[in-house]
């Protein structure tokens, strides 16, 4: 009784969240004019931009409004989808590192493309996202790549070898399922050079269904195995006949 008091009163844990996230997206619609009104080519060279206002000590944080703005006028001008406040809430979540719960029809495709394009990824780093259908990847749309904001995107498909695998690994967005990104980092660790490892270093992971690969499938382990090892009866018969 006093938590459903407390709850009207103060509002939820969730309800505060959200309110200290409304902020970030009237910045974001505050710069949404003045990047409406820029060329393709200086949207596309938005990217650059924000990377070296990186190295020049401004924060990720500090870039988000801006950042967003150009990711929804990507999106916008590309596959005619304009990002609603309510995705750029989630997309202002997953740059927290925390998990946003959508609702269905709420857009979780248009929140997952916020946090790698407009943020990690300008940093020259790579990230990797797991979504169920990795054979069409969600900055595309009948093949095409969200081609503003300039990354390279790959995907993780079964019937890949090797080679491919580190051809969509070395893209700065890698898509793929729990399982393959599981079983490339089993089979790497039994490899024995760097050079025919197939994954790098990752920067951060957008996990969709997260409660179902992070609890419910967490429960079943990747298990690999290597060559079965050579038979010891070999070794028993020698001593058999050696003590003979």
């Amino acid at each position: 009784m006093l938590d459903k008091l407390l709850a009207k009163v103060v509002g939820t844990q969730n309800d505060r969240e959200l309110k200290r996230l409304r902020p970030i997206v009237a910045e974001v619609n505050a710069f949404e004019a003045a990047i409406q009104a820029l060329p393709d080519d200086q949207l596309r060279g938005k990217t650059a931009e924000f990377r070296a206002r990186l190295a020049n000590g401004e924060t990720l944080d500090d870039l988000i409004p801006e950042a967003f703005a150009v990711v929804r006028e990507s999106g916008r001008r590309v596959l005619n989808m304009r990002h609603f406040d309510v995705q750029l809430i989630g997309g202002a979540t997953l740059h927290k590192g925390k998990i946003a719960e959508m609702k269905t029809g709420e857009g979780k495709t248009l929140v997952a493309t916020l946090r790698p394009i407009s943020t990690r990824s300008r940093q020259g780093r790579p990230c990797r996202h797991r979504e169920r259908l990795s054979r069409a990847p969600r900055l595309r749309v009948d093949g095409q790549d969200l081609p503003f904001p300039r990354m390279t995107v790959g995907v993780i498909q079964h019937e890949l070898n090797d080679a491919e695998r580190q051809v969509a690994y070395g893209s700065d967005i890698t898509y793929g399922t729990n399982n393959e990104f599981g079983f490339d980092y089993l089979r790497d660790n039994m490899k024995f050079e760097l050079a025919h490892y197939v994954q790098r270093g990752h920067h951060f992971a957008i996990v969709d269904e997260v409660d179902s690969i992070l609890i419910d499938e967490a429960r079943t382990p990747l298990i690999i195995s290597g060559p079965a090892e050579e038979s010891t009866d070999l070794y028993y018969e020698v001593d058999r006949i050696i003590r003979v």
